[in-house]
């Protein structure tokens, strides 16, 4: 495998430099090591030394810890790859104009929170640009993360997922402090904004300076397209500048149907044999009846509720169920090809256990109607949740 990121003669240099970072060595004495050893790395390059180094061994806690003091003594160099002169529309142009947002906005609050004199509606304000912020991980986690993923690069991703968790509960503890509707400021508002501030400081760091320019190395001119078409798809904030006038580029049509024993999607693919496995592992019983009011399939789980045997495929549906309810299946149907419902719901009680039927209509993507899926769950259990679980017994 050829040396594309000049890994091979500095990832034993950084991994030192590392090591002596974590042994306690002076931050100023291993930048000047750095400097004279190394002298400059990219962020590609770092990011590959750091795939390097947790397959060299270097426990991934003792990587995620180290990250802010080996950024340290590399930022000078690391900031002359900082993305520059992107088009307003480009994925990382929008992200690091939301970064300059947000900060901007913690910034705001924590200036307010030391002056000593709250203001409650703009407090209000702020904490609503912060529950909007979500749109703007979602983008990078599901989109931007798994992409750079592919391309090998795994760590920088990962560690931006901790730090995301940190940010997360850090914006929740604000949001219950603000609920509280005190309206004097407390220590704890005070600690919150200050953190808050530090860490979206940081984290927006590592990202433009790191994160961002070793996407724009590594990912394709048609990648970005895709990429602009997700984000367009996950929406996104009311102050993300130029939001509405970013277009997502047209959809390439791909292949679908059955592709050398593959079972072609547009959001993935299944060997035929996974597919039928995974319709049968779900939780709950599903009937599809076409558009010409024909059974067409029933998965079967492990619990079903209600009884099916092959027989029934290719019955009409209102020959499945009792004279005295057939008015009620027509209606059903009717209404979903008149597009004049989108759902319908029933429950019953069923020798003590709560069952949920629902109807739903199934339609391509030019809205015409494919029929109609029925699907059918004990909820006993679930009606009785209380509380969260959030940890695996």
């Amino acid at each position: 495998m050829s040396d594309v990121f000049g890994i091979n003669e500095k990832k034993d240099k950084v991994k030192n430099l590392i090591r002596k970072l974590n042994e306690g060595a002076p931050l100023e004495e291993v930048k000047k090591e750095f400097e004279r050893e190394i002298g400059e790395i990219t962020p590609d390059q770092l990011s590959k030394v750091e795939e390097e180094l947790i397959k060299d061994g270097v426990p991934v806690d003792e990587l995620h810890r180290l990250c802010d003091v080996h950024i340290a003594i590399m930022r000078e160099s690391l900031e002359k790859s900082r993305p520059k002169d992107l088009d307003i529309s480009h994925p990382v142009r929008i992200l690091m104009d939301e970064h300059e947002k947000l900060l901007g906005f913690a910034a705001e609050l924590k200036k307010m929170i030391e002056s000593g004199e709250m203001d409650r509606e703009r407090l209000n304000a702020l904490i609503d640009f912060f529950k909007e912020s979500e749109t703007h991980y979602l983008r990078e986690e599901n989109v931007l993360f798994p992409l750079l993923e592919k391309h090998g690069i795994t760590q920088p991703p990962a560690i931006m997922w901790t730090e995301r968790d940190k940010i997360r509960k850090l914006k929740k503890n604000l949001y219950m402090i603000a609920e509280r509707k005190e309206y004097k400021i407390s220590e704890e508002l005070k600690i919150t904004s200050i953190q808050l501030f530090e860490l979206l400081s940081s984290h927006f760091y590592k990202e433009n300076n790191i994160l961002f320019p070793t996407a724009l190395k590594v990912i394709s001119e048609d990648e970005w397209n895709v990429i602009k078409r997700d984000f367009k798809e996950i929406g996104y904030c009311s102050f993300t500048p130029v939001s509405e006038s970013v277009e997502a580029p047209e959809e390439v049509s791909t292949e679908k149907g059955i592709v050398d024993g593959w079972v072609e999607l547009e959001t993935g693919r299944f060997r035929i044999g996974e597919l039928e496995a995974i319709l049968n592992s779900l939780p709950v019983d599903i009937t599809f009846v076409d558009a010409s009011d024909e059974v067409r399939y029933f998965n079967q789980s492990k619990e079903r509720v209600f009884a099916r045997t092959k027989a029934v495929i290719g019955r009409k549906v209102q020959q499945c169920h009792p004279q005295k309810s057939i008015h009620v299946v027509n209606k059903i149907i009717d209404d979903f090809k008149n597009n004049r419902r989108e759902s319908a719901d029933f429950w019953i009680d069923m020798n003590g256990r709560l069952i949920y039927i629902r109807y739903f209509p199934v339609r391509d993507r030019e809205g015409n109607y494919l029929g109609v899926i029925e699907v059918t769950q004990d909820i006993t259990e679930i009606k009785n949740l209380k509380g969260e679980k959030r940890l695996l017994d």
